[in-house]
């Protein structure tokens, strides 16, 4: 039987979960019109103004770590309803063709690699694969524009690469706003990608390109989810800390087929991937003298091996979910 004491608690739980600028029972994921609503009030685009800038900065006010009970739980609840759609999401999408790219969230528009990544998710994309990434910016942004502009010319990519560079990072001005000029010169409602970035990194934008985007307040949720959902490999571009901490995650579950099967890990890069960060020779290694065991892995330069690597993986018999 509950108390009195217990009911003016309950209330007051009530009460705040329904002043969260958040909604604590959501049952479906994000897009970037909704993270992104208000980005362009009054016809003036202002980050500040947008959705997604008033939960980070609610997040930042009630406290990243610490914080009190009412807030735990709207978040855990909030969380919760993003895994349930999540895994709604992943119900549609043979899990053997859903492909992952890592890769450092500072990697420039104008660079090399930024377009190599977005060709490579292009073509992934064209072959059927549902791209993942963890949503934000760099490598990142470059899976979902890639997949964002499948079934268009090469040269609609350059354009499209263009009208990003003069916003590099995100910590350029302009950033989001160029993003937003791309998708409106070259809509689509074909292609699906997922993001799955989230608010303790709230500082890095989620890209707009991903058109299904699993926000998270906790970090090792999202990351779990990241690695996991990936059953058709994973392409390791150069990254550092948190690339790093995904290689070797991602090989524990490998290592044990926690799912049944390893999945192929692909490190695109050579040169970096045996010098600048000597992961590869070092899990090469490992596999040698039975430390690791299971591990695909792959070291590349040319994307149409990367591409052949994941397709044939995919033809091959795997036990399901």
């Amino acid at each position: 039987m509950i108390t009195k004491s217990g009911l003016n608690e309950l209330k007051e739980v009530m009460a705040y979960l329904d002043k969260t600028p958040y909604c604590v029972t959501r049952d479906a994921l994000y897009t970037a019109a909704e993270l992104y609503e208000g980005f362009a009030a009054g016809g003036e685009r202002c980050y500040n103004n947008c959705f997604d800038a008033r939960v980070y900065q609610y997040y930042l006010f009630t406290g990243q770590q610490g914080v009190s009970t009412y807030e735990s739980l709207a978040r855990s609840l909030h969380d919760h309803g993003i895994q349930a759609a999540l895994t709604g999401f992943m119900e549609d999408h043979d899990p053997h063709r859903c492909v992952g790219i890592m890769g450092g969230h500072a990697k420039s528009r104008n660079e090399g690699i930024y377009r190599d990544i977005a060709v490579l998710s292009k073509r992934l994309t064209e072959e059927g694969f549902l791209m993942l990434s963890g949503g934000g910016p760099g490598a990142m942004e470059a899976t979902h524009l890639g997949a964002w502009m499948a079934g268009r010319t090469a040269s609609e990519l350059d354009s499209a690469l263009k009208m990003l560079s003069p916003a590099p990072t995100f910590k350029d001005e302009g950033w989001l706003e160029t993003a937003f000029d791309v998708i409106s010169k070259y809509p689509q409602d074909r292609y699906e990608s997922l993001g799955i970035p989230t608010w303790l990194y709230g500082h890095e934008p989620s890209t707009p390109f991903a058109t299904h985007i699993a926000k998270f307040f906790d970090n090792s949720v999202r990351e779990d989810c990241i690695l996991t959902l990936s059953y058709g490999g994973l392409i390791y571009t150069p990254g550092s800390a948190g690339t790093m901490q995904e290689i070797f995650q991602e090989a524990v579950q490998n290592h044990y087929l926690s799912f049944g099967f390893a999945s192929p890990m692909i490190f695109l890069g050579k040169s970096y991937w045996t010098d600048e960060m000597p992961v590869y020779p070092l899990l090469n290694q490992l596999m040698a003298t039975g430390k690791y065991k299971n591990l695909l892995l792959t070291l590349t330069d040319d994307i149409d091996e990367v591409v052949d690597v994941l397709v044939n993986f995919s033809r091959s018999e795997k036990p399901r979910r």
